[in-house]
């Protein structure tokens, strides 16, 4: 008879831990971007993640400097809101990757027999660090 009880706690307990791992290992659809309006909607996690990286270090700024963040009680991080087009940031973001794709296809492409790989802006190019382009003279060192 002990044999059995024990039997069956070990049963149960093995169960029930794939029970819970079956709920923690399917993707939450809540997960999935939304909102996007430039980025492929199929976009992976990894590659999104990959570009707001490189956005993000091509401005010297944070997420929250273009998506909404709010600051939850008790929590040391704030809840950032990715969807939300209320930061004007991210509507000039959307413009600019724009351009910038623009600007390769149409003129940088046409230069250089429609192979830019590697010879084709990004933010870093006009932004190098800051949040606004450097466009002017008067910041060019001399050499």
């Amino acid at each position: 008879m002990r044999l059995n009880k024990k039997l069956l706690l070990v049963t149960s307990l093995c169960g029930g831990m794939f029970f819970a791992q079956s709920f923690a290992a399917k993707p939450k659809d809540d997960d999935k971007p939304t909102n996007l309006k430039i980025l492929p909607k199929n976009i992976s996690e990894k590659e999104l993640h990959n570009i707001m990286r490189n956005f993000s270090m091509s401005l010297g700024v944070r997420c929250n400097f273009c998506h909404v963040a709010q600051q939850v009680p008790g929590q040391e991080r704030p809840q950032m809101d990715f969807a939300s087009d209320a930061k004007s940031e991210k509507i000039i973001a959307r413009k600019m990757m724009q351009m910038t794709a623009a600007i390769n296809e149409n003129y940088i492409g046409k230069m250089i027999g429609g192979d830019h790989t590697l010879e084709s802006i990004t933010c870093v190019t006009c932004h190098m660090g800051k949040t606004t382009p450097i466009v002017s003279t008067d910041s060019l060192t001399k050499q």
